[in-house]
């Protein structure tokens, strides 16, 4: 039997539905069978027959767009249950979600600050959240934390395991054996040698220079906002952020269409597009579907590497990758992958 590609509805209040339809759309009949979408049952109606659906909640409830309700965020969480049990059951080999309001969802209970925290309970290992655009990659060190408590936070392990998913991240998707990576201070000019901050002397460099022996191009703290300019100027591969919108902010600024949010560190595989809810143009036809259809590349390609690496590195992704609409070399890799497994 072969395994599928679980893409979550999100919120069907928001742009989710209208991003899903859009690329299952214009996708090939034969990719669509090996993806299943997991929503309400008047949205899946709506999608092309050759795509594989699965119902969770009422049969009869019909989201209105840009009114977020209790109602449609229960059909989120359904969803998102069903496709993380349905990982662990061998049913798909990972998850692709559209986007939830974190405010909405709390009212319905769910206490988890975002989609890799409710994943990270449910499947094995320490969740680290990254970021892949047409033009740089990035790798967290703290997430969804409020800002005040970040210093608290930045430790041994976080750091290293953002260095670490850094340099994976490079190598799936780029195929970089060693790549260079940038680091980003906490504070304004990292610090400038203790006069605006000293986390950078006192936790992060002494971190950095631990791993050094393991990363050779790992950089020292640097100016955070001259790290992203370098990375595209190709001074550097990849970086690594010490928080949330240290990160995103330049990878949305140059691409929110395309960028798509990878979390690294679980046993499963799990991406999203790079936006939120957008109840203010749900609906209208007008959200671009192409964070979406990026996103679900990237879990065809993260799961193919994780299982084949040898196939990775004889063919790392070309740096036209994001330029692609055609989903036919999607498709080959599926059936290779696919069939090796059903022998």
């Amino acid at each position: 039997m072969f395994k599928k590609l679980a893409v979550t509805i999100g919120d069907p209040a928001g742009v989710g539905p209208d991003v899903i339809k859009k690329w299952a759309d214009t996708a090939p009949a034969s990719l669509l069978k090996k993806v299943e979408v997991l929503g309400n049952k008047k949205f899946l109606d709506t999608l092309p027959a050759e795509l594989g659906k699965r119902p969770v909640g009422d049969f009869s409830f019909e989201a209105r767009a840009g009114e977020p309700s209790a109602e449609g965020c229960k059909i989120a969480e359904l969803s998102l249950e069903a496709a993380a049990r349905g990982c662990v059951c061998g049913e798909y080999f990972g998850v692709t979600t559209a986007p939830i309001s974190k405010f909405e969802m709390r009212k319905i209970g769910f206490n988890y600050p975002g989609h890799t925290e409710f994943f990270a309970e449910r499947w094995e290992g320490i969740p680290v959240m990254c970021f892949a655009g047409r033009e740089i990659l990035v790798s967290l060190a703290t997430w969804h934390d409020a800002l005040a408590g970040v210093p608290k936070l930045l430790d041994f392990g976080r750091i290293s395991r953002a260095v670490e998913s850094a340099a994976k991240l490079a190598k799936k998707l780029r195929g970089l054996e060693n790549p260079k990576i940038a680091v980003c201070g906490f504070n304004p000019h990292a610090g400038e040698g203790g006069l605006m901050g000293r986390e950078e002397i006192d936790i992060i460099d002494p971190i950095l220079d631990k791993l050094r022996a393991r990363y050779p191009n790992l950089s020292k703290t640097l100016p955070p906002d001259t790290v992203f300019s370098r990375v595209r100027r190709g001074e550097f591969d990849t970086a690594v952020a010490m928080y949330h919108d240290q990160g995103l902010a330049p990878l949305k600024a140059l691409g929110m269409d395309d960028g798509v949010n990878f979390t690294a560190g679980l046993s499963m595989v799990r991406t999203s597009p790079d936006h939120g809810t957008a109840y203010d143009i749900a609906g209208k036809n007008c959200a671009s579907e192409n964070s979406m259809r990026q996103a679900v590349y990237t879990a065809i390609d993260v799961w193919r590497n994780r299982r084949f690496d040898d196939i990775a590195k004889a063919n790392p992704l070309r740096d036209e990758y994001h330029d692609r609409r055609d989903d036919s070399d999607k498709l080959r890799d599926m059936n290779d992958d696919n069939s090796r497994e059903d022998k």
